[in-house]
């Protein structure tokens, strides 16, 4: 069994427990959560970020861990600028067929055809880097649509 760096989830204090698509991954032992600003993260050395404006992330880089910032765009634009580092985490971007299936706009997303909710983006990148992906949708209620959108 292979072991991989735990996913790093960088949460917005004011995200919306209530619509979070994350929730119910708390416990996951490859998952851990830190709360913006509250709580600081780990260096992050050996970690990739995913954006838009990145090259495609490939099994290559099935080695580096994965540190999700988890708020609106507008928040995760802020988190970003005031992670220490954050320009030297090299980013990843998911391939563009991927959509969402999560029913919300995103005025202020700069591809809105490409804004997936976190679980989606999480689920996509466990995929292309061989990760075991059981049970991170199980609590996802668009799961059965995203799923048909993903084959």
């Amino acid at each position: 069994m292979v072991l991989f760096p735990p996913t790093l989830i960088l949460r917005h204090r004011r995200e919306n427990l209530k619509k979070c698509s994350l929730r119910g991954l708390e416990g996951r032992k490859d998952c851990h959560f830190f709360t913006y600003p509250k709580q600081p993260l780990p260096p992050l050395e050996g970690y990739f970020a995913l954006s838009l404006d990145a090259p495609l992330l490939t099994e290559a880089d099935a080695h580096l861990g994965i540190l999700l910032i988890d708020g609106t765009w507008r928040h995760a634009q802020v988190m970003e600028r005031q992670i220490p580092d954050f320009e030297k985490v090299p980013k990843r971007s998911l391939p563009a067929h991927f959509q969402t299936a999560y029913p919300r706009r995103q005025e202020d997303c700069k591809d809105p055809s490409r804004g997936l909710a976190s679980v989606e983006a999480l689920y996509l990148s466990y995929r292309i880097l061989g990760r075991g992906t059981e049970g991170l949708l199980d609590h996802y209620h668009w799961k059965e649509a995203f799923l048909t959108n993903c084959v």
